[in-house]
């Protein structure tokens, strides 16, 4: 194998892991982590970041590898290495499994709960959320679990116990994703009806699918209040909190259903998620 082909395969396996989300759950965790009352050892942090980052990588290696019919059929996925057969479906079986062997001895020198909480997180999301996507939409409540446990995993590397603020700001996390996943489907909604995956816009319909983005905003400005009401982060994060709360309830609100306002919030939402969390994590140390 030439050096060529070997940086091409190297390339192809850390796609595999998606490294954007990967980045995103390892700032979530270290967050969480920094959050959270006491202190953490540098080796301990370290250990808490590697095993975390594999629990992530064998979540969406073996997501990819389960659904990698499915992605030759929307656009968005259709250049994966698995669809493009650029990977043998083998070679990407063999590669999640082995980062979900690993990470689960690394988190459980952290922690049994830490562990335990990375176990479910990969239970979760390969054994039941990527295969009800194709049964039923309730599947999002599913998926926004272990979207949301890198925090919760984080907060408990440092505490050793699952606590009220630390379920707030997982909260923060799970919340977020609700109305984020249902912005996706109303613009995404043909691409998904093509791979057969069910989403509230296509069981239930559109007008179904706005109201429940209403309720849902709604529910995520509330809990996103949480942090402050428990101490866990101070008065700049009141602020940003609200501010924010302010921007997506008035995005979702004021909009008409259509394609355009979906992709919209979904844009309102990347740019509020990171925001909160930085301010979180800021204004808790502060």
């Amino acid at each position: 194998m030439t050096a060529k082909v070997l940086t091409a395969k190297t390339v192809d396996l850390v796609a595999l892991v998606k490294p954007r989300i990967m980045v995103m759950a390892l700032l979530t965790a270290a967050g969480a982590m920094s959050l959270a009352p006491g202190t953490v050892a540098l080796g301990r942090a370290l250990l808490l970041l590697s095993g975390c980052g594999l629990i992530v990588g064998a979540a969406n290696t073996l997501n990819m590898w389960l659904e990698r019919d499915t992605d030759c059929l929307m656009s968005r996925t259709k250049n994966r290495p698995l669809p493009q057969q650029r990977l043998a479906p083998n070679t990407a079986l063999w590669f999640g499994a082995i980062q979900g062997a690993v990470a689960l001895p690394v988190l459980s020198i952290v922690g049994v709960v830490p562990a335990a909480l990375g176990l479910v997180a990969l239970l979760l999301y390969v054994g039941a959320y990527t295969p009800m996507k194709q049964k039923t939409h309730h599947a999002t409540w599913i998926g926004a679990v272990p979207g949301a446990m890198p925090a919760l995993i984080g907060w408990t590397a440092a505490t050793g116990r699952i606590d009220l603020p630390g379920l707030a700001v997982f909260g923060v996390l799970f919340f977020w994703q609700i109305p984020h996943t249902h912005a996706i489907a109303i613009y995404r909604q043909r691409e998904y009806d093509a791979a057969g995956m069910k989403t509230l816009p296509s069981t239930k319909g559109l007008t179904a699918t706005r109201r429940a983005i209403h309720q849902f905003l709604l529910v995520q400005v509330a809990v996103s209040l949480l942090p402050f009401a428990l101490g866990v982060a101070g008065i700049p994060y009141l602020v940003t909190a609200s501010l924010l709360g302010v921007m997506v309830l008035v995005q979702g609100f004021a909009g008409d259903g259509s394609v355009k306002w979906a992709r919209n919030l979904f844009l309102t939402s990347i740019v509020y998620l990171p925001v909160l969390f930085a301010v979180m994590v800021a204004s808790g140390q502060a």
